[in-house]
């Protein structure tokens, strides 16, 4: 497969970029950017669980909007747009109490103005543990 990603900023950049939000505050860390992919890790911590002990399916959904949201990004040409998250879905299949996830993002469609990525998050033992399709506007960058 030819390489979707338009831009490879270093993965420490990348990882960066995400310092004083909610990635950080997670612990979410991309570790590997392949050529039809965007991967990247998150601790099952006191973070990220709920009461009763297991990961929480927000914490698995902020990481796969997240993940696909940085890789969209990462397929625009221009710096004139940016992929915003418009939609969001999330199976969970399987419960995590504690070591790390690790989600991956490939697209299923890259267009002009939407992209929709899927995202499946395994744990350590590469079992899945959540399915999440996530589409994304591609809008014109506003001046902060």
């Amino acid at each position: 497969m030819a390489d979707i990603f338009t831009r490879r900023p270093p993965l420490a950049a990348i990882n960066a970029s995400g310092a004083d939000s909610m990635v950080a505050h997670l612990g979410i860390t991309v570790t590997e950017q392949g050529e039809d992919f965007l991967r990247g890790t998150m601790p099952v911590d006191p973070r990220t669980r709920q009461p009763f002990g297991l990961l929480h399916g927000g914490a698995s959904v902020a990481l796969a909007e997240s993940l696909g949201s940085l890789a969209g990004n990462l397929c625009l040409d221009n710096e004139a747009s940016t992929a915003v998250g418009l939609e969001i879905s999330a199976n969970h299949i399987r419960s995590v109490t504690s070591g790390t996830v690790t989600g991956t993002a490939r697209p299923l469609h890259l267009g002009r103005n939407t992209q929709v990525w899927d995202i499946r998050i395994e744990d350590e033992e590469d079992r899945l543990v959540c399915v999440s399709r996530l589409t994304l506007a591609v809008v014109a960058r506003r001046a902060a």
